[in-house]
Order: structure tokens, then C-alpha cells, then sequence
């Protein structure tokens, strides 16, 4: 079964609506601000994001993720 590759578009409306849900409006709300407002150190959220795993784990996981959207 292939799943549909999502637009821009439509990932930023999935990523709200999901934020949302899981926070709430104004803790979604609070969140993006924040996004907007701060500096974000990607290398170290890669790093609590990936803590723990092996390389072949999050690899693995990549082309598990990539032969869904195909």
C-alpha cells in the first residue's frame, strides 16, 4: 500500500492540528511562538531525539519510513 506524499501545505496543517490535540490551543500556540522567538540548537535536540538508538536503528528506521511514502 502507498501512502501519499503530503505537501508542505498540508504537513504544516497535520503538524498544528497534531499540536493541538496533544497540547492544547494555547500550548500550541506558545510552542510556535517559541519557535519563532528563540535560537533552536538542532545538533543538540538531534542528540535527545536519538539518545540511545544505534546508527543502524535510526537508519533502519529512515528506510522503513522511506518505503511507506514511495
Amino acid at each position: 500500500m502507498k501512502t501519499k506524499v503530503m505537501d508542505d501545505a498540508e504537513i504544516r496543517f497535520r503538524g498544528i492540528d497534531a499540536l493541538n490535540k496533544a497540547l492544547g490551543v494555547t500550548a500550541a500556540l506558545r510552542f510556535l511562538t517559541l519557535l519563532h522567538r528563540e535560537s533552536t540548537d538542532y545538533v543538540e535536540v538531534s542528540r535527545q531525539l536519538y539518545k540511545g538508538q544505534t546508527i543502524d536503528e535510526i537508519f533502519e528506521r529512515a528506510r522503513k519510513q522511506g518505503k511507506k511514502t514511495a
